[in-house]
Formats: structure tokens, C-alpha cells, sequence
């Protein structure tokens, strides 16, 4: 089976580096999830300092740049005299604030900070290396800014959500520290860090970038690689409990539609049914199956290549620099471009929900055909006392539910776009609302795949027989936590078992050290 899906981060790896090129998606879950501690390299000290002179030069000399003398989007045409510089970039941040409702993870809040500070250290938006360094302070020693999930166009960036988060970098807005809600001069006081005073360009690089989108997508798209894999296992565990024909997953059939991903997924139910004396038995009569057993490897691999799209595509942007206006010191320029626009990402994270959504749609398929008598030649609802017990007749119901649900979430944000400051800002991506709808698909998917998990082991269960290799030890690993439903007990609670099952990729560790 391949070990394309990193299940864990290395416990060794405690620091991540940021010299604004070589950050990795692994690196960002390093420090979202696991306290990884984020340090500047020596070249991002570097190059942040020669882009900082360059801004002092061009404050000193009173040159007229947009954003660093001038005030932003419709105001770009006033100037802004020196000494007022400084209380420029406290009002951008104060006005910018705006974005309001739940606060975000503090998982999502870590990679935001990660992100900005390793953009930042590519050196091109003007801003001193100590007022990055006090961002990663603030990360490593556990400052979470508050900052709500909605407000950004996503185009100038992420200026809304940004702005919060820079907030408690001037000693203004709320933090979590020691996951206890406070103001955010508070948090900054017990964390022992000073707070900042901007200076020139210091609050438009700060907030002018795709950081919260891209934090988001960074850590939907690391689920979503080990989420493809535990459908093909699921979807494993469902052809046995339903007595299925493996005949089309035979390599042959892959390799003249040589998708990458319909062969990766082939290849894991393959494995994963090796050896099942449930299937060399079987006497069904059937020739073939349904499309939801039988096309597994074409629409789960489907979704995996479209993963794997958008983790290029978050790969190039995590390293890239998303302020304006931009500073290249080596050509003595200062070039107003668009690298803010969210459009690659949010054309991706739309990508990434609906290809996540497809495998919810196929595995409920599954689920129907699990608990449906007339289909699976099992006893109806997965219950052998039917009438007294209803089984897994309303889990059913709930993975129609969340289904539904994706294709209302899996409609593109992208294709949306509302002017702003005075039709300046003429064309936005909405890609911030992209991800956060990728982002609940995902829950979505994991919920019903866990729903399909528990009505595949009750149907191996009710079928009886040996299972292949790769599923016997899943089965038993799964039924280990989940026992079989004899009777009818409270059913949510076998679906958050399960559902930890998915998020804790139980399923995917375990076939792995089994097929290797």
C-alpha cells in the first residue's frame, strides 16, 4: 500500500525554519497542531532588513509610494506626511478589523501566524525583522489572537481576519493564552512580549496577503490526502460485507486509463481484499456490481488526483509573498502588482470541496446498498431482530443529510465576485470562503465515512467469513473500540466512535503496517 498519506509528523522535529521558500504542508501541521517552534533563518533576517532600509530611504527622501506614504485603496491618491506615518499604520489596522463571527481553531490561528512570518521572510514587503520575530513569539510561546471566521473578500488578501491578529501585536483586540479568552495586551503582558509600534509599509504587510485562506486550505488539503485513503479502505471493508466482485479492480483495467489516482486506488482495495475467503466463496450470481462498489477506483482516484492538484498549488503559496506593494531591493524598485488576489487558492479550495463531497456522495451509495435487504442479501437495517430494533436504519438518514448538505457547501465561492472601496477593488476571489466550506465538507465526508465504517463491520459480522489480510486487521482494530450491534443502543455514540476512528487515521496506520 503506498505511503503517500504522512499519518504522523516526526516526534524529532521540534523547530521549523522559515527563510521564506521551503516551507512544506508537513511543517505547517508540525506548528498548527503539534507546537512545532517557528524560527527566522538567518538569510529571511537578512533580507527583511535590506528591505526595510529600502523603505527608510524612501520615507527620508519623501518619495510618493502607495502604502508606505500614501493612504490604501480609494485613499491612494493622499499623501501622508512623516510624522504621521506611524499613526497611519495603527488606523489601517483599527479600521481593517472588522471580520466577525466564531473565532477560528487555534490549530487554523498557529498556521495563520506560520504563514505570514515565513512570506514575510522572503524579504520584499518592508518590514523589520524584530516586528516579525514578535509574531513568532507570540506562536511559540502561545498568544492566539482572536480572530473571527468571516470578513474577508479575499482580495486585497485576507485584510479583515489579518487586521485581528495584528491587533494584539499593537495591544489592542483579545488572545487566547493558556486557553483562557483576554485582552490581548493582557495575554502579550504574561507572555512577557512586548507589544509593537508600526512603522512605514510595517501594518499593510502584516494584513495585505492570502495567509488565512491559505492556513485553512494548508490544513483541509493534509486531512484530505489520508481521507482518500480511508475511502479506498472503507470502500474495502463495504465490498466485503456486501459480497463484491474485486475482479474490477484488476490492474489491466487501471492501466488503460492510466489515471494516476484510479491506479493508487485500485491498487489499495486490491490490497486491502487479498486473500478473503469471504470473496473467493462468494455465490451471487452477479456478473457485476454497482457503480458505487464498482467505480470505486475511478472516482475515489478522481479525488485523489484533485487533491493532489491543490497541494501544489498550496505548496507554491505558502512560499510566496501576497503584500503590495512589493519592494526589490537589488533593482531599487517598489512595483504595485496583485499578488494579494486569492484567486489561485480559492479556484483550488472550491476544487478540494467538491472533490471531497464526491467521496461522501459514492459512500453513501454504499451505506444504502449496506442496509437496504433487497441490495446487500443481509438481514434489513443491519439488525438481526428487525421490528423490536431498527439498526442502522437512521444513520442512513444522517449520511443523506450531511450529503445534502455538501452539494449546497460545494457550490464555487470562487465564481462570485462583489466590488469594493469605491469599485478599486473591482474583482475578488472569495477564496477565504472557499476554504471554510472545504473545511466543513471534510468534517462532513469524515462523518459519513464513519457512518460506512460502522455499517461495513456489522455487515462482515452478519455475513461471516474471513475477510482479506488488510481488512481482517482493520475489522479487528475497529471492533476493538466499536463492538456489534446486537441490539439497538444509542447510536450517535457508535458514530463519534467511529468518527475518532477517521480523524485519528486509526484505519490508515493500521493497513499500512499491515500491507508493508
Amino acid at each position: 500500500m503506498e505511503q503517500a498519506c504522512e499519518t504522523r509528523i516526526e516526534v524529532a522535529k521540534k523547530i521549523v525554519c522559515l527563510d521564506g521558500n521551503s516551507l512544506t504542508l508537513e511543517d505547517v501541521v508540525a506548528v498548527a497542531r503539534h507546537n512545532a517552534e517557528g524560527r527566522l533563518s538567518a538569510e529571511g533576517i537578512t533580507c527583511m532588513e535590506r528591505s526595510y532600509q529600502m523603505v527608510r530611504s524612501l520615507v527620508d527622501n519623501k518619495k510618493v509610494v502607495y502604502g508606505i506614504t500614501t493612504g490604501f485603496g480609494k485613499f491612494s491618491n493622499v499623501v501622508i506626511s512623516d510624522d504621521q506615518t506611524e499613526q497611519l499604520q495603527k488606523n489601517l489596522i483599527m479600521s481593517h478589523a472588522t471580520a466577525v463571527g466564531n473565532p477560528f481553531p487555534v490549530e487554523v490561528v498557529r498556521a495563520i501566524m506560520l504563514l505570514r512570518a515565513n512570506a514575510l521572510a522572503k524579504g520584499h514587503s518592508g518590514i523589520r525583522p524584530q516586528v516579525v520575530q514578535i509574531l513568532l513569539d507570540m506562536l511559540n510561546r502561545g498568544v492566539h489572537p482572536v480572530i473571527p471566521e468571516k470578513g474577508s473578500v479575499g482580495s486585497s488578501g485576507d485584510l479583515a481576519p489579518l487586521s485581528h491578529m495584528v491587533l494584539v501585536m499593537i495591544g489592542m483586540g483579545e488572545a487566547f493564552y493558556r486557553d483562557v479568552r483576554m485582552p490581548g495586551k493582557a495575554a502579550m503582558d504574561k507572555a512577557g512580549i512586548t507589544i509593537v509600534q508600526l512603522q512605514a509599509k510595517e501594518g499593510l504587510a502584516l494584513i495585505n496577503g492570502t495567509q488565512v485562506m491559505t492556513a485553512i486550505g494548508s490544513l483541509v488539503c493534509y486531512d484530505a490526502e489520508c481521507l482518500v485513503l480511508t475511502a479506498d479502505i472503507v470502500g474495502a471493508l463495504s465490498v466485503e460485507a456486501l459480497d463484491g466482485i474485486p475482479a474490477a479492480f484488476d490492474p489491466k483495467i487501471q492501466a488503460v486509463r492510466p489515471h494516476k489516482g484510479q491506479i493508487s486506488s485500485a491498487a489499495a482495495l486490491r490490497e486491502m481484499l487479498a486473500g478473503s475467503k469471504i470473496l473467493e466463496q462468494a455465490n451471487h450470481g452477479r456478473v457485476q456490481d454497482g457503480y458505487s462498489l464498482r467505480c470505486m477506483p475511478q472516482v475515489h482516484g478522481a479525488s485523489r488526483d484533485a487533491v493532489g492538484y491543490v497541494k501544489g498549488v498550496l505548496q507554491v503559496e505558502i512560499n510566496s509573498v501576497t503584500d503590495n506593494p512589493l519592494l526589490f531591493p537589488d533593482a531599487g524598485e517598489v512595483i504595485s502588482g496583485g499578488n494579494f488576489h486569492g484567486q489561485p487558492v480559492a479556484l483550488a479550495m472550491d476544487f478540494l470541496g467538491i472533490a471531497l463531497s464526491e467521496l461522501a456522495n459514492i459512500a453513501e451509495r454504499r451505506i444504502e446498498r449496506l442496509v437496504n435487504p433487497n441490495l446487500s442479501g443481509l438481514p434489513a437495517f443491519l439488525t438481526e431482530k428487525g421490528g423490536l430494533n431498527s439498526g442502522y436504519m437512521i444513520a442512513q438518514y444522517t449520511a443523506a443529510s450531511l450529503v445534502s448538505e455538501n452539494k449546497v457547501l460545494a457550490h464555487p465561492a470562487s465564481v462570485d465576485s462583489i466590488p469594493t472601496s469605491a469599485n478599486q477593488e473591482d474583482h475578488v476571489s472569495m477564496g477565504t470562503t472557499a476554504a471554510r466550506k472545504a473545511r466543513s465538507i471534510l468534517e462532513n465526508v469524515q462523518y459519513v465515512l464513519a457512518i460506512e465504517l460502522l455499517c461495513s463491520l456489522q455487515g462482515i459480522d452478519l455475513r461471516g467469513g474471513t475477510p482479506g489480510k488488510g481488512c481482517k486487521a482493520v475489522y479487528q482494530a475497529a471492533r476493538k473500540r466499536i463492538p456489534k450491534l446486537k441490539e439497538d443502543r444509542v447510536v450517535y455514540l457508535d458514530i463519534e466512535k467511529a468518527m475518532q476512528i477517521i480523524r485519528e487515521n486509526l484505519l490508515v496506520d493500521t493497513a499500512l503496517r499491515e500491507m508493508t
